[in-house]
């Protein structure tokens, strides 16, 4: 199924936004957003995943990452088959209560496509958005950062665990990341930091 946006740079760093299928609430669980949290790290280890932000919601994940392979659709391809077959098995084994009722929601996206086997856990399409400018990329990574904020999740952006912003005020977060050099984005000027981090 073809989607308006395309990559098309390969090399460069993109806005991404990956949703599961009929938005399942997946995510309100622990257990699922650290299979997310595990495969992004490994990833960065062995896939050439570079990252600049992430934020992790109920039914849905915001990123922006490049690939240091210069093959963006590869390493994001590779990445959402591991986190559904990993939380599909997850779903199978676990003690979750809602498995019977996510897995039809699963099962019956999967039959409305012919690539899928038994189950479809990701919609089609992951919006790319290319970073082309440093202002872009603040402008996105406040989008995402304060998604937990907009959601009511917390007050702060950085008192949540399972985004970025803590990494961009306090210096850490769950996944360790330096800030990828780039000729464009130099998300390592302290100006332009101190002016955005004052609004999370």
């Amino acid at each position: 199924m073809a989607e308006g946006y395309q990559i098309r740079n390969q090399a460069a760093a993109h806005f991404l936004t990956l949703t599961v299928v009929d938005w399942v609430d997946i995510f309100t669980r622990k257990i699922y957003k650290d299979i997310v949290i595990e495969s992004l790290e490994y990833c960065q280890k062995f896939k050439g995943l570079e990252m600049y932000g992430f934020v992790i919601m109920s039914n849905h994940l915001h990123m922006i990452i490049q690939s240091e392979d210069k093959d963006l659709s590869k390493l994001l391809k590779d990445f959402k088959s591991f986190v559904a077959k990993r939380i599909l098995e997850t779903i199978q084994i676990g003690p979750e209560s809602r498995s019977e009722w996510m897995l039809k929601r699963f099962e019956f996206a999967a039959r409305s496509n012919s690539r899928n086997s038994n189950y479809q856990f990701w919609r089609y399409g992951n919006h790319p958005q290319e970073i082309i400018t440093e202002r872009f990329l603040w402008s996105k990574l406040n989008y995402i950062h304060m998604n937990p904020v907009r959601a009511g999740i917390v007050r702060m952006a950085s008192d949540y665990i399972y985004s970025s912003a803590s990494n961009y005020v306090n210096g850490s977060g769950l996944i360790k990341f330096e800030m990828p050099s780039n000729p464009i984005i130099n998300t390592l000027s302290s100006e332009r930091f101190n002016n955005e981090i004052n609004e999370w």
